[in-house]
């Protein structure tokens, strides 16, 4: 296998293992069926692309695949490797793979990945031919009414709205990207997904808006904050007070020509 090296990206996404496992445990476990598609098996190599704190990247593994996975969060890689992940610090933009991998997996994590042409690339080039690629990740739409409350928040309290802070393409955007860089696709299709959020928005705000409040000032995002969750009251929050993400997630299955 080639060397790991350690490009990183500039991030202004911060991750704390703790409050993810607290705020998104429904991440691994919405992402088993995307596993089931990727239907691992004993003795390939397997490259899951955004680990993460590494529970569904140790899932694949039971039925005796190797599994490789790497993450651009150093926080989120260390809580991977406690659980006995070969787990690496690894900028997705910049994959050092060449032939290495049978398969490639990612699960809600390409979305972070805001120049996919390059991912794409590096994903091609880890796999072997024939391999395949499969993968689910933020689809267009997806979280539409929180993007757009959090839009409308710092608006309203003057402040500047950055660039769109994740990648969420079309069935059609995607299915180009992939075959212009030598797939095959499978299957692609968008999945409308409500989403139930164990710590309501306040947690999931917590856990997933730094890329919209970076450039807040430290003691006026409470107020930014508390003004998005109001005004997504009325959309995404029952009269009992639990709170539904409005999800759409893209899911395919992709094979190296």
């Amino acid at each position: 296998m080639s060397a790991i090296v350690h490009p990183l990206p500039a991030a202004s996404q911060r991750w704390d293992a703790a409050r993810y496992a607290a705020n998104a445990d429904f991440v691994p476990t919405l992402g088993q069926d995307v596993a089931t598609l990727l239907a691992p098996r004993a003795g390939e190599r397997i490259l899951d692309l955004g680990c993460g704190d590494g529970v569904l990247t140790a899932r694949l593994a039971d039925g005796g695949a190797t599994i490789v996975g790497v993450d651009a969060s150093p926080e989120l890689v260390a809580a991977a490797r406690a659980r006995g992940v070969d787990a690496h610090v690894v900028d997705g933009h910049a994959l050092p793979f060449d032939g290495d991998f049978d398969a490639v997996f990612s699960n809600a994590a390409l979305h972070w990945m805001r120049r996919p042409e390059q991912v794409i690339a590096g994903v091609r080039r880890a796999l072997r031919p024939g391999g395949r690629f499969v993968a689910e990740m933020g689809g267009h739409g997806n979280v539409a009414a929180i993007t757009t409350a959090l839009r409308a928040a710092l608006r309203l309290h003057g402040e500047a709205e950055p660039a769109f802070a994740w990648y969420f393409p079309s069935v059609e955007v995607q299915a180009r990207l992939l075959q212009a860089h030598g797939f095959q696709v499978d299957s692609i299709a968008l999945l409308p997904r409500p989403t139930p959020l164990p710590t309501g928005m306040a947690g999931w705000l917590s856990t997933f808006s730094d890329p919209w409040l970076a450039g807040v000032a430290a003691d006026r995002r409470g107020a930014v904050v508390d003004t998005a969750i109001a005004l997504l009251a009325p959309a995404l929050c029952d009269a009992s007070g639990a709170w539904t993400g409005d999800y759409v997630r893209l899911r395919f299955h992709a094979t190296a020509i």
